[in-house]
């Protein structure tokens, strides 16, 4: 007998518990999902979307049951709280995608069509108190984060408040975007927090972001191939946003295919891949569910916690 926390799935096994779940996607639908690089289709959405979110259908309804075995127990209402899903990963790994597909296939499910979808980008510290701390260079590593304030957002969630907001990150401008943009989160039956160090354990504090989640999930990959897409994006927001009017990165739109690849391999090596070998990394054996990428983009095995 197997007696493993983890069971892994090759790619065809975990397709196998799609059961008669529905393709409630077309290609279009993907078209606006999509990241930069992500390599995105049906077979995809078929293969590990389908079967990731007929597991999470089957939680909500057995969390929704003990909510309303709590109910009769105290002889009272209770006010509906959101299941949660974290989702975890290095940048440019995909996370955002997978947020997004989770968010539009799970609205499609009868039993819980309020899907929230808030990034933690928004609770970074903007930019001026990351100066004032000198941590510009530290972006994105745990220290960057308001944590405290990501605390109290998932808390009055969890506690049933009717509306709670987040802020909202302008990946533009590189900054945190003042208090009337905040993303409003109207009391969801589901809410997807995404984000590098969700699952991350701060010493600053005895409550932990990931003591909120449900179920968490980590998006993996290996590292030389993570690597190579930070830098293809890299080259295509070159193309793109980096030559948007107010861009913060608007200095690197007219380098050379050269000077870019090289700028590009020198942020990854100094920021994102020290953060992910140092502290993102570490958390995926916390994950519920990590799904692992090849080369090519796309998962190709899955791992499922059983306890």
């Amino acid at each position: 007998m197997n007696t493993a926390p983890f069971e892994t799935f090759s790619r065809e096994e975990w397709r196998s518990r799609r059961a008669a779940t529905p393709l409630t996607l077309s290609t279009a639908d993907l078209d606006e999902l999509r990241g930069l690089n992500d390599r995105l289709d049906l077979d995809e959405v078929e293969s590990v979307y389908l079967p990731l979110t007929r597991l999470v259908n089957l939680h909500v309804a057995a969390v929704q049951a003990r909510h309303r075995a709590t109910e009769v127990f105290l002889a009272r209402d209770l006010p509906p709280v959101p299941y949660v899903i974290g989702v975890a990963g290095s940048v440019a790994v995909g996370k955002s995608t997978t947020s997004r597909v989770l968010q539009a296939l799970l609205a499609r499910w009868p039993d819980h069509p309020r899907v929230s979808l808030v990034t933690t980008d928004g609770f970074l510290f903007p930019n001026a108190e990351l100066e004032a701390r000198n941590l510009m260079d530290r972006k994105g590593f745990p220290e960057s984060y308001d944590v405290r304030r990501l605390l109290k957002f998932l808390n009055d969630a969890k506690s049933g408040a009717e509306i709670v907001r987040a802020p909202t990150y302008d990946h533009l401008t590189y900054d945190v975007l003042p208090s009337e943009h905040d993303v409003v989160v109207e009391r969801p039956d589901i809410l997807i927090v995404e984000g590098l160090n969700v699952l991350q354990v701060n010493g600053t504090t005895t409550t932990f972001v990931s003591d909120y989640f449900d179920i968490s999930i980590y998006v993996d990959a290996e590292v030389a191939d993570v690597r190579k897409w930070y830098v293809q994006r890299f080259n295509k927001l070159r193309e793109t946003m980096f030559r948007r009017p107010g861009s913060y990165f608007s200095r690197y739109a007219s380098l050379t295919d050269e000077e870019a690849e090289a700028t590009a391999l020198e942020i990854w090596r100094d920021i994102n891949e020290a953060n992910l070998v140092a502290n993102i990394a570490p958390t995926r054996d916390r994950a519920d569910v990590v799904l692992h990428k090849g080369p090519d983009h796309r998962v190709q095995s899955v791992r499922l916690r059983r306890l």
